[in-house]
């Protein structure tokens, strides 16, 4: 029961956020913000983690792989397509989950244990749209943005270890991604991202806009944040792959 008591409260705090908007450049300049916040802030992170994902998965597929009646190429066409269809937004929006969503729930929790949103219902402001929905339409921008660039260095971190280790050059990768390529893999990927930036933004948030009590409950929120988040990100890749693939 636990479980549609909450699911309840999350359809009403989202239903809530549309309910009486505030002037659209509010919105615009807390947008552009959270877009700096979530984008910006996450980028060093993201670069790291798909450069050593591609590099690593081109390592353990050639491991698997290494064989005279298998054409180098077909590694590099390997590493694409996962890197398309599942490292890159999968992996990367996990990540993201921990950093980002554990920022936007301690952030709204701090406020809400320290009245500053009640404050703000008093003076008349929709709390939940003003705190929360820039975040979310930040996220629904910026973490596609990242996931495209994720699998962009992927790929290139597939190049430098086949290089360097000899496995392939980066002719026979590039050779392999191109036959292998299909613009729906892309196209998921994205529908994948959308999907999970929502995930992680609105489920953050509202972990943190429902916090009561001090310092100890605030971080209890961040930690169910990540956790949900996570989950929630892993429920969806099941269903989106069943659904469209």
């Amino acid at each position: 029961m636990s479980f549609f008591y909450n699911f309840g409260n999350y359809i009403l705090f989202l239903k809530g956020m549309f309910s009486k908007p505030e002037k659209l450049s509010v919105y615009i300049d807390r947008t552009i913000t959270e877009m700096n916040n979530i984008g910006v802030g996450s980028l060093s992170i993201v670069i790291i983690i798909a450069i050593f994902q591609g590099a690593v998965t081109t390592l353990q597929i050639a491991y698997q792989l290494i064989s005279p009646l298998i054409a180098k190429p077909v590694i590099g066409s390997i590493v694409s397509d996962s890197s398309m269809l599942e490292l890159a937004p999968t992996i990367t929006c996990l990540v993201l989950a921990g950093k980002v969503g554990s920022h936007i729930a301690s952030e709204i929790g701090t406020m809400r244990v320290s009245e500053q949103i009640d404050a703000l219902e008093v003076m008349g402001i929709n709390s939940s749209g003003f705190l929360a929905l820039p975040k979310i339409v930040a996220g629904l921008i910026m973490i596609p943005m990242l996931v495209i660039l994720s699998i962009f260095l992927s790929n290139l971190g597939g190049i430098i270890a086949g290089e360097a280790s000899g496995i392939l050059t980066y002719e026979e990768y590039l050779q392999g991604a191109r036959e292998s390529f299909i613009p729906f893999n892309l196209f998921f990927s994205l529908i994948k991202a959308f999907t999970y930036a929502f995930i992680i933004t609105s489920l953050s948030a509202f972990q943190g806009y429902t916090t009561n009590g001090g310092a100890l409950e605030v971080g209890a929120s961040s930690t169910k944040a990540v956790v949900y988040s996570a989950v929630s990100i892993l429920l969806a890749d099941y269903l989106l792959a069943q659904l469209l693939l």
